[in-house]
């Protein structure tokens, strides 16, 4: 059965289309919804923008190259000790009310957030992440799917408004909760874009933000990438869940990111008062 567009040119098997109704242009016409078998985007199934496709030697070599990474992360996670934990009742509050969530936390400190999402298989949480559908995406993909997290094909570059369509059908459909990074790997560092923000609104899934704090770390020089440094205590906190109004205008969400990227920074600061 079809899919049926709401009065206003959204879609929900293209949600996308609804900023298009925002901004005046012309609304969207639904879209077939991606066969099933998995939250790959379909309009690149193998195949990239480019045209390039996964050869067989470039999968062997990936296949090599994905017990060598997951090794050197799973190092640094078990060479770090996790000394604090608090506000993991915050996704418990939200899981009650709905099976999936929108993590956020910055760009930097994506090591030990994630690390502590994937413990929370057991509560429901099927973390997922988005992953560019390059033939080199490929090889996080494996890395992702190694990990036991759910993975999302698109790119938040080049095929943003897919991409936000994938996250709103994960969310909503598969019950995946997608981490994002709000201030993305080409920055500005600790800075909040607009796009969690916006799929909260579009679907009615909250934000929960959260960062973690190292007594020691190395910080990469072009991203700040924090890596902690062995025996480093680590604390992390949660924040409260944020849902967004459907009604809310560009004003308010303007606002509300604003307000997220606060609440970033304060949840850090927490982080590093709980390691004195």
């Amino acid at each position: 059965m079809a899919p049926v567009c709401g009065g206003s040119g959204w879609c929900a098997a293209d949600p996308g289309g609804d900023l298009l109704a925002q901004r005046g242009g012309p609304p969207r016409q639904c879209r077939v919804p991606k066969k099933p078998g998995g939250l790959r985007n379909t309009i690149y199934d193998q195949q990239t923008r480019s045209g390039r496709r996964l050869s067989a030697g470039r999968l062997f070599l990936y296949r090599m190259i994905v017990p060598v990474g997951l090794a050197l992360v799973r190092a640094v996670w078990g060479s770090a000790r996790v000394v604090s934990i608090a506000g993991t009742e915050h996704i418990a509050a939200a899981l009650a009310r709905a099976p999936s969530f929108i993590p956020v936390y910055w760009h930097q400190h994506q090591l030990f957030c994630v690390k502590y999402l994937l413990t929370l298989r057991a509560m429901g949480v099927k973390l997922g992440f988005l992953i560019s559908p390059s033939v080199d995406g490929e090889l996080g993909a494996m890395i992702v799917r190694s990990l036991g997290a759910e993975v999302i094909r698109g790119s938040s570059t080049h095929t943003g408004a897919r991409a936000l369509r994938d996250y709103y059908q994960a969310l909503s459909r598969d019950n995946v909760s997608p981490a994002i990074t709000p201030d993305g790997p080409r920055g500005p560092p600790w800075k909040f874009k607009p796009g969690a923000v916006l799929l909260a609104q579009l679907s009615q899934r909250p934000i929960i933000p959260m960062a973690y704090a190292a007594s020691r770390a190395w910080k990469i020089k072009w991203d700040s990438f924090v890596i902690p440094q062995p025996l480093a205590r680590i604390a992390i906190v949660v924040g409260e869940p944020l849902y967004v109004p459907k009604g809310l205008d560009a004003a308010g969400l303007e606002r509300l990111q604003t307000e997220m990227e606060g609440r970033l920074k304060s949840l850090y600061l927490q982080a590093k008062i709980a390691l004195e």
